[in-house]
């Protein structure tokens, strides 16, 4: 049997998101705040769930199964860098 393992190309759909992201420039506080109020500072899908008081089931964050998630997480980053840094916004409501 052959065991060899499959392998992809280089320049898969996925890691031509991942450079166009890590390479999108913030420029325009209106896009910056934008892409801060898009992407959230937590996972949305964590969750804890109660019955009678008790904690019966945790869900835990699903984010990091996202393969372009460190993406995401460093454009809002330099989003929020852009807004406090250039334009002396007070991002402490976008955290």
């Amino acid at each position: 049997m052959n065991t060899a393992k499959l392998k992809l190309p280089p320049n898969t759909v996925i890691d031509l998101i991942k450079t166009w992201l890590d390479n999108v420039k913030i420029d325009n506080p209106n896009i910056a705040d934008l892409i801060c109020r898009l992407i959230p500072s937590q996972c949305p899908f964590e969750r804890e769930i109660y019955c009678f008081g008790r904690k019966i089931l945790h869900i835990p964050p699903l984010c990091k199964l996202n393969p372009l998630y460190e993406e995401f997480v460093g454009l809002r980053f330099r989003a929020l860098c852009y807004l406090a840094d250039e334009c002396g916004k007070d991002i402490t409501g976008l955290i």
